[in-house]
């Protein structure tokens, strides 16, 4: 039986799966599609050898730092977009662009060779014994100590049976297409109907050309179409790192029906277009076309139906949390707190995972304290692997609190009471557990009325408050139960800061009952338990 199974094989599931790899543990990575990649797409132009991204072109180091380092990590390159030169903007069908000075991509850049070099590096690592294309996920049982997994291959069925489950794909894809026996709650199946896969209604064009002649006549290379008749509404330079092997790239302003409709004649119209953007040096390009809103594993009917949004970067924190006891996970870029959508995002998912699955696989073995570590310093450590699994159960205790408010028809500080309650629920658990661990007062200092054992209760509280706070933000911008609260709906800074200091207040009063109980171990000369010294197994208390 496999450890994890891996369904997806995007940059969240190669990157998760070297993890795996590096750790020594057992997986495997199914894929639905006959290529790994998922969103990450470089066709190669016949005129000039080129791979040009189809999908996902730039990444910004100054915020998404997870990416950055990554590329750094697999020895490629990086190079910055070029933005060098003026903005065509074409605002009437029947007449000429305007030229203006303006930077376009702020700082972006790209992987020299493209971004399947990404994919292309991590699958090498990864080796193909760990690889299943063509496997379709079908349905996901819970068998209670592992899960059953259907595919589809060809026309065969088959059946996986793994420990754990990680479904890297589009939640509302997953939504749409997969049976989970049983079904799983309301809630999350709901917020993973309601997240929007990014990329899944665009398209995208890139055109190669002999050379960079917009570069030659003082253009970036950066154009923006926005009449009625628009057929690519954004287009860059497409240049490989060089600038010798030449390319424009657009994203198409057609939706998904028009380019249908538009089929027959969608080649001659983009053509039509750079011409009339760039002169006739651009007409005839070799034409590189991807529509995502065609692509089964990427797009959902959802997708395609509902009308393009603002992108949101972020997403419910429904969509990371465990379910099946921790059997299965759902990852994917779209279940990211920060970068939801982007490589930024997919790589975040990956590190929650893994960091999750490390947790399970601890718990479920027992992480024993080495004989001769002191008392205090194993039950700190104990206490600190029970608050890093708190902020799952303070942020469900909040949705929960939060559910009962609107449930008797509340309408006032909905946010601010219900993550309060959740808080001091968390923090008066922990006191308690202070004082059932054993502790050693013997040599530990007091002064001016503080344990020195204070410090090492409050540090594992440290991203605490931050972290549930992420997760209240980003629920309540994605619940559709609030919409009808704006000042809930979207939290304005004063009523965080409010929230904050209420939040401070129980924070205080914490660290005052921790102290109590420590202070009173030392008065009372609580005797140890035999063998307390000795190395307990550490497990998550309850």
């Amino acid at each position: 039986m496999l450890d994890t199974a891996i369904i997806g094989g995007g940059l969240c599931g190669l990157a998760l799966a070297r993890q795996f790899k590096m750790q020594g543990r057992s997986f495997t990575v199914f894929e639905a599609r006959p290529r790994l990649g998922g969103r990450i797409l470089s066709a190669v132009a016949a005129s000039n050898g080129a791979a040009f991204d189809l999908g996902p072109t730039w990444f910004w180091p100054e915020t998404q730092p997870l990416i950055a380092a990554f590329v750094a990590e697999l020895g490629l390159v990086a190079f910055s977009q070029h933005d060098e030169g003026t903005v065509l903007h074409l605002t009437e069908a029947d007449k000429q662009p305007q030229a203006f000075a303006q930077e376009v991509h702020g700082g972006a850049q790209r992987v020299a060779g493209g971004m399947a070099r990404l994919v292309s590096v991590l699958a090498e690592g990864i080796g193909e014994e760990r690889l299943r294309l063509n496997h379709v996920l079908h349905s996901v049982e819970d068998k209670g100590d592992h899960v059953v997994l259907t595919f589809r291959v060809d026309d065969a069925f088959i059946i996986v049976e793994a420990r754990h489950a990680v479904l890297a794909l589009p939640p509302r894809l997953v939504a749409e297409t997969v049976r989970f026996i049983p079904e799983l709650d309301h809630a999350t199946f709901d917020a993973m109907g309601a997240a929007p896969t990014w990329m899944a209604q665009q398209a995208k064009v890139v055109m190669a050309y002999p050379s960079a002649f917009w570069r030659l006549a003082g253009q970036s290379g950066n154009a923006f179409v926005t009449h009625e008749q628009a057929v690519v509404g954004e287009i860059f330079d497409a240049c490989d790192v060089t600038g010798a092997k030449a390319a424009l790239g657009g994203f198409l302003s057609f939706p998904p029906d028009l380019r249908e409709a538009f089929a027959d004649g969608l080649t001659m119209l983009m053509d039509s277009q750079m011409a009339q953007v760039f002169g006739s040096a651009a007409d005839g390009g070799e034409q590189l076309y991807q529509d995502w809103a065609s692509e089964a594993f990427t797009c959902s009917a959802r997708d395609k139906a509902e009308p393009r949004g603002e992108h949101v970067a972020f997403s419910n924190p429904l969509l990371r949390r465990p379910l099946w006891d921790g059997r299965l996970h759902l990852g994917g870029s779209e279940t990211a707190t920060q970068g939801a959508g982007y490589l930024e995002g997919a790589l975040e998912a990956a590190r929650r995972i893994d960091r999750a699955l490390s947790r399970a696989r601890a718990e479920e073995t027992g992480i024993t304290i080495p004989e001769g570590l002191p008392v205090n310093g194993a039950s700190i450590a104990r206490f600190a692997n029970w608050v890093a699994g708190q902020n799952d159960a303070a942020f469900e205790a909040y949705r929960i609190r939060l559910n009962r408010a609107l449930a008797s028809q509340d309408r006032e500080q909905l946010t601010q009471r219900a993550m309060l309650g959740a808080i001091e629920d968390i923090y008066e658990r922990a006191a308690d557990l202070i004082e059932t661990l054993p502790f050693d007062m013997t040599d530990v200092p007091v002064e001016k009325g503080r344990s020195a054992l204070m410090s090492d209760v409050q540090l594992p509280f440290r991203d605490f408050i931050q972290t549930l706070l992420d997760d209240v933000v980003a629920f309540n911008r994605t619940s559709c139960a609030l919409s009808n609260f704006p000042g809930e709906h979207h939290l304005s800074r004063d009523y965080v800061q409010t929230i904050l200091r209420d939040v401070a207040a129980a924070w205080r009063d914490f660290c005052l009952a921790a102290n109590r109980r420590l202070l009173a171990k030392a008065e009372a000369g609580t005797p140890l338990p035999p063998g307390a010294a000795s190395g307990p197994v550490l497990t998550r208390a309850s």
